[in-house]
């Protein structure tokens, strides 16, 4: 029986906790809150007629199984159909799963044959031996023998393009992606189109979210020189993320009168994009009129990235800021902060840096033009040991799509960025097989560090208590990267032809199966991250 709560109150924003106390949890009902008037009839509606009802409304809450179950799925309801109270207060409990014989990856790094119990999106137990009978008792099984069981991947930055660019991307393919990867939850960049910029955008982009994301989402707030206001307000929001070059639009912030009072005010965590802009220009200019696409690495050249890396690291230590330096891509900045990296700095690496480098240009072209740019075998070498030393503390896919037909206009036309949700996992995991890293800095590289370093509470980790968000792999088989299995959009990957291991036999967001042997299963929806200050 379900028991369900119902509050009183102003409903100023949802997203603006201080505003409207108590509220229930933001876990409750992503698809939309259930609003209404009436103390027998509660209706649907969508996020953005969210605090339409004033201090009329109220508030039930529901567990989004608790939703599906009264059959009011976002896409099929229409927005004001009624649910009486008895109807939601005599639903089932939601959905009951249980993970029997994986290989279980522990909090303390070690692995155990156990079974997983997961009720209402929740771990509830982990157990080496099942009790007679207590199989009957889940909803669903799912059956792990000679499977590995790992936190689900929380990838931190990604370009999904939705809204505005949905031709490369958008929230339905790229959730499909993450959930053939393993991808459990996502941290979004603000370059989609409108910018994500101010609270009114942010909430419509949750909206959409809300409606299409398979797996758990968060979005950043974008910095210009304009919305300073915006970027100490705006939730739920990970962070503030500034592009301090290689950008074109009112998200370029590379002067210091622009820069300085973002630092100087508030403690939300800051994420740089660190490349000097004036650098980029002046190098631009100075190649201009070459089309090889490998003459990019040079024009955004290393040097570009540590005058920038260097900018924020003095800003940030100037105001003591919690910063996070995204895609490190050189030697230079990774021995730059071995020398001296504060506590409130943090970093990270993308696959493609690690194993790609300027000899892909020649192999694929433009599919290996991104921004930063891959750069060379000595820099993948001292990124890989600055990760193993923990002066790099994760890792991101930078997951940036685009087409085939924009690749193909070359260089300098094409864009840049290249998609790595699907492929980021079993990347890591045959890298981890052939002796470079362990499973247990996998997993802590692409879930607990990640959590940790954004204060996601009850994700990167299998324990009780903790979110059902968990990737089942298959560490004894390797398959191919495939253009035809691929599900982003674009239909390319720069890895394509690898021989990888640790490809997802099943994905599990919130205790429900996402994707399975195979199948995705579309009705699954994630719920908005919440992210908590140190």
């Amino acid at each position: 029986m379900l028991s369900a709560t119902v509050y009183t109150h102003l409903w100023t924003n949802p997203f603006h906790p201080a505003l409207a106390p108590p509220t229930p949890p933001r876990a409750a009902c992503p698809q939309g809150v259930i609003l209404g008037g009436d103390q027998q009839k509660l209706g649907l509606f969508p996020p953005q007629n969210w605090g339409a009802r004033g201090a009329s409304a109220k508030i039930l809450n529901l567990f989004k199984t608790c939703v599906y179950t009264v059959g009011v799925a976002w896409e099929s309801a229409p927005y004001n159909k009624a649910i009486s109270v008895s109807e939601l207060e005599n639903a089932p409990s939601p959905m009951s799963l249980l993970i029997r014989q994986a290989r279980v990856l522990l909090p303390d790094g070690q692995f155990q044959i156990a079974h997983v119990l997961i009720e209402g999106g929740t771990i509830a137990q982990i157990t080496p031996d099942l009790a007679p009978g207590a199989d009957q008792i889940a909803d669903h099984i799912l059956e792990a023998e000679g499977l590995t069981l790992l936190p689900g991947v929380i990838d931190p930055q990604v370009h999904f393009r939705d809204p505005g660019l949905e031709h490369k991307e958008d929230l339905t393919t790229a959730t499909r992606a993450c959930a053939r990867g393993g991808v459990t939850s996502f941290l979004e960049m603000p370059n989609t189109r409108p910018l994500t910029t101010t609270q009114a955008i942010l909430d419509d982009k949750l909206a959409i979210a809300a409606r299409k994301c398979l797996v758990n989402y968060g979005f950043f707030i974008g910095a210009t020189p304009e919305n300073l206001p915006d970027l100490h307000t705006a939730s739920p929001t990970p962070g503030i993320k500034i592009f301090m070059g290689s950008s074109h639009s009112p998200l370029m912030v590379d002067r210091d009168q622009d820069l300085e009072p973002i630092f100087a005010a508030g403690k939300r965590l800051i994420a740089v994009h660190a490349e000097d802009q004036s650098r980029i220009l002046a190098r631009r200019e100075q190649f201009a009129g070459v089309s090889d696409p490998a003459i990019h690495s040079q024009i955004q050249d290393s040097q570009a990235a540590l005058l920038a890396t260097q900018r924020a690291m003095a800003l940030s230590r100037k105001y003591q800021r919690r910063l996070h330096i995204l895609h490190l891509s050189t030697a230079e900045e990774a021995d730059l902060l071995r020398q001296d990296k504060p506590s409130w700095v943090t970093a990270e690496v993308t696959p493609q840096h690690l194993l790609l480098n300027t000899d892909a240009y020649a192999k694929i072209g433009t599919l290996a033009q991104m921004n930063p740019p891959l750069r060379s075998h000595h820099d993948n070498a001292v990124l890989w040991q600055a990760l193993l030393d923990g002066v790099i503390d994760f890792i991101a896919t930078d997951h940036a799509p685009h087409t085939l037909e924009e690749k193909a206009k070359g260089y300098p036309h094409s864009p840049s960025g290249m998609p790595g949700v699907e492929t980021a996992l079993p990347l890591m995991l045959t890298q981890a097989m052939a002796g470079r890293c362990t499973l247990p800095q996998v997993s802590r590289w692409m879930s607990s560090a990640v959590a940790q370093a954004y204060g996601i509470p009850r994700k990167g980790a299998i324990a009780p208590g903790y979110d059902a968000d968990l990737v089942l792999v298959d560490l004894k088989t390797y398959h191919p990267v495939q253009r035809e299995d691929l599900q982003t959009k674009c239909g390319w990957s720069p890895f394509e032809g690898w021989q990888l291991t640790g490809w997802p036999v099943a994905t599990v967001v919130g205790g429900q199966i996402v994707f399975d042997h195979g199948r995705i299963n579309s009705q699954v929806r994630g719920q908005v991250l919440s992210f908590v200050a140190p």
